[in-house]
């Protein structure tokens, strides 16, 4: 038997076009990639969960010369989250990025293990997370949840 998975997403021209609360999310994503630690790879990363008590939580990437060592933005995000604030959910969580290592008008993309982390936090939460995706060119991908980026992940909770 043959089957297919299909998904919608919003496509922006520029993350102004959002809502007034996603360009606030937006802001503060930017925010936290500023303060990422990338000297190797000179491609900074910032997140932002917007949790369901109007808080914000920011993430950035760290990297280590001792490579694989560092951590994405995603998973500093979520991971605080998660440690400290375990009762909380995660509404939204947007991604920003800027460097060479891919060009400006290329999809950014949470990298596999990231997205894998996003679900398991959705999976916990037993709620979508929201995840907003801003190309270095500005152009603005929004899901409804996480498991559009990865629909047969490990631990998939149906």
């Amino acid at each position: 038997m043959k089957e297919s998975f299909t998904f919608n997403y919003q496509l922006f021209s520029n993350w102004t076009d959002l809502p007034e609360q996603e360009q606030r999310l937006v802001d503060k994503a930017y925010e936290a990639m500023e303060n990422a630690y990338a000297p190797y790879s000179e491609f900074k990363v910032g997140a932002c969960a917007l949790m369901d008590d109007g808080s914000f939580i920011l993430g950035n990437n760290q990297e280590n010369a001792a490579f694989p060592s560092g951590i994405c933005a995603e998973r500093v995000a979520l991971f605080y989250a998660g440690a400290n604030f375990p009762n909380k959910k995660v509404l939204t969580l947007c991604i920003v990025a800027k460097g060479d290592l891919m060009p400006a008008s290329q999809l950014l993309s949470p990298c596999g293990g990231c997205r894998q982390v996003m679900l398991e936090s959705e999976n916990r939460q037993k709620q979508p997370i929201r995840v907003i995706l801003v190309n270095q060119d500005g152009r603005t991908m929004v899901l409804d949840s996480v498991i559009q980026l990865l629909p047969f992940g490990f631990g998939r909770i149906d």
